[in-house]
């Protein structure tokens, strides 16, 4: 019940004093026993509730986003399995797996942020996994999202192609392995807010990505901040906060 329906029910006498108090404080919490839904949090922070799949059981997945689907609210989970996936596709057949990702979603609307696009720039194919969460991500969040992907410094022309597309974007996240060199360049080429997003993509000195995070932390451009390795999604909050200012 909203904070209305409450106060409804005790001006007409349907409840007492003690029993509306009492609904005060769980509205927003959808109780499971093995999870707790914060159903409010949309409205209490501008990102919605979203389902880290990782380390959950392929039934607990399932039936969270059942019961947000139930709610009225859009499901969004991230690192999935395909047989989680599968398992939310019974519950919700019009929701969406993007395997390389790693996602699955449901909309009701795709209504669009339309005055500005995020641009998210992947250093490599393979950091491809990382950079199409935060696409994902930004996309489910309202905005409108461009990709540039396989623009490395090794062949630092191809981002150039690029440059027109990178600096149009009102925000734009850089995702990069092995060195994590990316972020510094394209934060010396705009002037947006650049968000860095280090990938455990690397030979073994890269150490799963320390060597990236460390890279994007000591970057010399102005104007980068960093999110932790292989945090697509953390990367396009952050970055739908802020197209959204």
């Amino acid at each position: 019940m909203s904070p209305k329906d409450i106060l409804e029910k005790y001006k007409k006498g349907e409840i007492d004093l003690p029993e509306a108090l009492e609904q005060f404080p769980k509205r927003g919490i959808e109780e499971m026993g093995f999870a707790t839904i914060d159903i409010d949090r949309q409205s209490r922070t501008g990102l919605p509730e979203v389902i880290y799949a990782s380390g959950k059981t392929v039934e607990q997945v399932k039936l969270i986003a059942e019961r947000m689907y139930q709610k009225g609210i859009d499901v969004l989970a991230t690192r999935v399995t395909p047989e989680m996936a599968d398992a939310v596709k019974t519950v919700i057949p019009d929701s969406e797996y993007n395997a390389i990702a790693r996602t699955i979603s449901y909309k009701k609307s795709n209504d669009i942020e339309p005055d500005g696009y995020i641009a998210v720039i992947a250093a490599g194919t393979s950091d491809m996994p990382v950079a199409e969460e935060a696409a994902i991500t930004a996309r489910f969040l309202g905005n409108e999202v461009k990709t540039v992907y396989d623009v490395g410094v090794a062949g630092i022309h191809r981002l150039f192609n690029k440059l027109e597309l990178i600096r149009n974007a009102r925000v734009l996240i850089v995702v990069a392995g092995m060195e994590g060199a990316l972020t510094s360049v394209v934060g010396g080429l705009v002037d947006k807010p650049v968000i860095g997003v280090p990938t455990s993509i690397g030979y073994g000195a890269n150490f799963q990505g320390l060597s990236a995070l460390l890279a994007m932390l000591n970057s010399c451009a102005s104007g980068v901040s960093v999110v932790n390795i292989d945090n697509g999604f953390g990367a396009a909050c952050q970055a739908s906060l802020i197209n959204k200012l």
